[in-house]
């Protein structure tokens, strides 16, 4: 990929004036995965700072970091985890390009690397995942929300639960129906009140930080224990990778790829790493078995409340995203819904798997084992997309991304077969590799650790190996 600016493939002789209401603030966004005509571009790189930024403000990343102590590793060998952790919004932010170019959401794109058909399977599979993320999320703000209605003096157990998670989904759900423009907004006015909170959390937890702490002696050791710490804060940005275009296809086409590259990334990456840097700070001096209740107790008891509000604000920042992109996959997936009654959808899956690990499952093995299970999913998936968009150098044919019948990525019968070869190939290698609370691959003893991440390079290879012969890559897609 290049960094010049993308220019438009055809300028319109007399420009189109936007739809009223197609991406409004508070009104209901009515562009689904359709091309967003170039009349109604708007925006800027700067406006994806504000999106990783705000949507990444999240207390998440601050368990992970109580995670990589748990497993075993030092203040600095943890603090170095979370920070490679966010290098890989670089990528994220990078993949962007191709929403620019084409004015379509990851998902659409991605047809054309496993063909119109073949890209049903990856698109399912990634909805499924993404619901368990945002799962993930609304539960964490749940609990939070929980403890701070007991601070305001109601302990209503089981029904105080139900509220709490009732209100948390209602606060992502109607974001997220507004769309695009709403979502923008909200991430960036959010960002402003987060970070601030955060900020004074920063101030109260790291000064008395044991930068010497001693795990003492670690089981499998303490390259497994990095592996494991790796996996975990790795987790969060690659969960991104099937949605970058969602954000960036509004953007005109003269934005550049380096402007898009360093504003997404600097975002997602300053939240995540702060957070993750104040988690392993919290680990070295309190008992994170419970990480809100844990991290609370470091805190003074005046600020106590404002942290708990600060949890629950992340939480929904994080979701808002993450179900938006959701409306989406399931148009991608030839569902002939609205975006609007997409996010219905997803919302009564999130309320039912969040109700679920609430009453009835452990949460911290709830937590690590879905970790592991997004990775052998969404890291393969992402070995073959990025090997896909290096080889065409992001350049697709937009047209052809919304035949349904027939076109330069229907292939054989709508299926690539190079790319759901890589895909399997991926997903294999990776759950061979991996460690969780549900099955340990029979190749974690002989390579020492965690390497779901493998996948993703076996699946990138696999698909360069398969596809290089083909015509779109010998003369340009």
């Amino acid at each position: 990929m290049t960094q010049t600016p993308v220019h438009a493939a055809a300028t319109p002789a007399t420009p189109v004036a936007a739809a009223p209401g197609s991406d409004e603030l508070f009104q209901v966004e009515t562009h689904g995965i359709d091309p967003i005509p170039d009349a109604e571009r708007h925006g800027g790189a700067k406006d994806l700072f504000w999106l990783w930024f705000g949507s990444n403000l999240t207390f998440t990343y601050v368990i992970n970091g109580t995670l990589a102590v748990a497993f075993g590793l030092s203040f600095w060998a943890a603090t170095a985890v979370v920070v490679l952790g966010g290098l890989a919004f670089f990528v994220v932010s990078a993949l962007g390009l191709a929403g620019i170019r084409t004015g379509t959401a990851t998902l659409v794109i991605s047809r054309a690397t496993f063909g119109v058909l073949g890209n049903f399977p990856a698109g399912l599979l990634n909805w499924v995942v993404g619901i368990g993320y945002i799962i993930l999320n609304t539960v964490v703000g749940t609990f939070a929300l929980e403890a701070l209605f007991a601070d305001l003096g109601w302990d209503g157990g089981d029904p105080a639960l139900a509220l709490a998670l009732a209100v948390t989904l209602a606060l992502t759900f109607v974001v997220a129906m507004w769309g695009h423009a709403t979502v923008q907004a909200a991430e960036k006015w959010a960002a402003y009140v987060l970070a601030a909170g955060f900020a004074v959390v920063l101030v109260l937890v790291l000064p008395d930080v044991v930068t010497g702490y001693d795990p003492g002696p670690v089981e499998g050791g303490t390259f497994h224990a990095w592996t494991l710490a790796l996996v975990v804060m790795i987790a969060g940005p690659v969960s991104y990778l099937p949605m970058p275009s969602d954000y960036t296809r509004y953007l005109p086409r003269t934005t550049t790829l380096r402007s898009i590259t360093w504003s997404g990334a600097l975002g997602g990456m300053l939240s995540s790493v702060l957070l993750g840097v104040v988690g392993v700070a919290a680990a070295t001096q309190a008992d994170m078995t419970d990480p809100v209740e844990g991290f609370a107790s470091l805190l003074p008891g005046w600020f106590q409340t404002l942290f708990l509000f600060l949890v629950v604000g992340g939480s929904v920042t994080n979701s808002i995203i993450t179900l938006y992109s959701s409306s989406l996959n399931l148009q991608v997936l030839g569902i002939p819904w609205s975006r609007a009654r997409g996010i219905w959808v997803s919302t009564a899956f999130i309320a039912a798997g969040s109700l679920a690990t609430l009453f009835w499952f452990d949460f911290t093995e709830s937590l690590t084992s879905f970790l592991s299970v997004l990775l052998v999913v969404f890291a393969p998936w992402g070995g073959v997309f990025i090997a896909d968009t290096l080889m065409r150098r992001c350049r697709y044919d937009a047209d052809a991304l919304h035949n349904m019948s027939g076109g330069a990525y229907w292939y054989h019968r709508g299926f690539h077969l190079p790319g759901m070869a890589a895909l399997a190939s991926g997903i294999a290698v990776a759950a061979l590799c991996a460690e969780s609370a549900l099955w340990t691959g029979p190749l974690v003893a002989p390579l020492g650790g965690d390497f779901t991440l493998l996948g993703a390079v076996v699946a990138g290879l696999a698909y360069w190996a398969l596809a290089r012969r083909e015509p779109q890559f010998r003369h340009g897609a």
